[in-house]
C-alpha cells in the first residue's frame, strides 16, 4: 500500500474546518455563559481520547477497514455496529447537505431556490465519490492548496475587533455537560474521524499525521467559539445565528479591493463541506457494496443521492433541521464511542489469540 499520510491529514483537516465554523460556535457559546474554554477542551480532550483508541485499534488490522473486521467477527457483530454506522452515515448526508444548503441561501444566496442549491451540492459531491477514493483525496489535496491560506488568513483578521476584556470571566463548571446545545456540538467532533478506517485496504497513514492535524484544529475550535465573544459580548452572541460568520462579516480590510471577505469564507468550506459529502457518500456506499455485491456501485451512489435529495424536501424550516440534529445525538454518541472501543477489543482480542497460538 502506498502512504498518503498526507492527503489522509489534509482531508481530516479540511473536514473538520468544514464543521467547525458554522454551527459549532453558537452551540457552544448557548450552552454556558462564560468560560467557554472549558467547554471547548472537553470536546477536544473527548476527540483525542476516541481518535488515538480508535487509530490503536485499526493497527492490529493491517488492510483491512472496518466493514471487513466487524464482518469477520461475525453476523450479530456486523448488525450491531455497521447497521448504525450506515445509519449515521445516511443522517450526516441528510442534515449536511440541508443545513448547509439553509445556510447558503440565509447568508449570500437569498434569491436562489433552495432546490437548486441542494441539487448542485449533491451532483457534484456524487460525481467526486463515484471517482472513488484516490480522486476523493487528490481533491482534498487540491482544495487543501487553494483554500487553506484563504481561511487561515481569514482567521486570523478575524481578530481585529476582538475586545479582550469579554474574556473574563474565566471561571467555569460542567453544568453545560448536560445541555442540549452543547451535546449537539459533537457533530463537529464525531463527523469527520470515521473515514480513517475505511481508507486502509487503499494505502496507509502514519498515525502520528493525524494526531498533528487534530493538535492543529485546537486554535480553530477554541477562537471559532471566542472571537464571536470577544467582538460581540456574550448575551450578543448568544442569539445570534451562525456567530462566526457574523463576526466575519464584520472585518474591515482597507488595502483588500474585495469589500467581504465573508464571500470567500463562505465559499472556501463550502467547497469543504461538497468534498465531505463525498466522502461522506463514498463511505456509505462502501458499506452497501459489501452487503450488496450484485449492484454497482454507481447504481448504489446514484439511489442514494436521489433518496437524500428528494428526503430534504420533508424538511420544512430550520426548527426542522435542528430536530434532525438533536434526534441524531444519540447515534452520534453510540458511534463516537462504540465504534474507536470495539475496534480496539477486537484488536487486543485477536493479538492475544496470536500469542497464545505461538506460544
Amino acid at each position: 500500500m502506498a502512504d498518503k499520510s498526507l492527503h489522509v491529514m489534509l482531508m481530516y483537516v479540511i473536514s473538520h474546518l468544514g464543521l467547525i465554523f458554522f454551527m459549532y460556535p453558537g452551540n457552544v457559546i448557548s450552552s454556558t455563559e462564560q468560560g467557554h474554554w472549558l467547554p471547548v477542551l472537553v470536546g477536544v480532550v473527548i476527540h483525542f481520547i476516541f481518535i488515538t483508541i480508535y487509530m490503536k485499534g485499526l493497527s492490529y488490522f493491517p488492510k483491512k477497514d472496518i466493514i471487513r473486521i466487524y464482518a469477520g467477527i461475525g453476523k450479530g457483530t456486523a448488525i450491531l455496529f455497521i447497521a448504525p454506522v450506515f445509519l449515521y452515515f445516511c443522517m450526516i448526508l441528510l442534515i449536511t447537505l440541508r443545513a448547509y444548503s439553509e445556510i447558503i441561501t440565509i447568508v449570500f444566496l437569498s434569491n436562489t431556490p433552495l432546490w437548486a442549491i441542494m441539487l448542485l451540492l449533491i451532483s457534484i459531491s456524487t460525481y467526486i465519490a463515484a471517482k472513488g477514493a484516490e480522486t476523493i483525496f487528490r481533491t482534498g489535496l487540491l482544495l487543501s492548496l487553494l483554500f487553506l491560506p484563504i481561511i487561515i488568513f481569514i482567521f486570523f483578521t478575524s481578530f481585529q475587533n476582538v475586545d479582550w476584556r469579554y474574556v473574563v470571566p474565566l471561571d467555569a463548571d460542567f453544568g453545560f455537560i448536560i445541555k442540549r446545545t452543547y451535546l449537539e456540538s459533537f457533530f463537529a467532533f464525531s463527523g469527520g474521524f470515521l473515514f480513517l478506517g475505511f481508507v486502509q485496504p487503499y494505502f496507509s497513514y502514519n498515525r502520528k499525521y493525524i494526531l498533528w492535524a487534530a493538535a492543529f484544529l485546537i486554535p480553530f475550535f477554541l477562537f471559532s467559539v471566542y472571537i464571536p465573544v470577544l467582538t460581540f459580548g456574550q448575551a450578543t452572541s448568544a442569539t445570534t445565528f451562525l456567530p462566526y460568520v457574523v463576526a466575519v462579516d464584520a472585518i474591515n480590510i482597507n488595502w483588500l479591493m474585495f469589500d467581504r471577505v465573508t464571500m470567500f469564507f463562505l465559499l472556501s468550506l463550502i467547497s469543504f463541506i461538497m468534498l465531505y459529502l463525498a466522502l461522506v457518500s463514498w463511505k456509505t456506499i462502501r458499506i452497501l457494496t459489501h452487503y450488496l455485491p450484485s449492484i454497482k456501485p454507481v447504481k448504489l451512489l446514484l439511489a442514494l443521492s436521489a433518496a437524500v435529495y428528494l428526503s430534504c424536501f420533508f424538511i420544512q424550516d430550520w426548527k426542522d433541521v435542528e430536530k434532525l440534529f438533536w434526534w441524531n445525538t444519540f447515534l452520534r454518541f453510540y458511534i463516537l464511542i462504540a465504534v474507536p472501543f470495539s475496534i480496539f477489543f477486537f484488536g487486543r482480542r485477536i493479538k492475544r489469540k496470536g500469542k497464545n497460538e505461538t506460544n
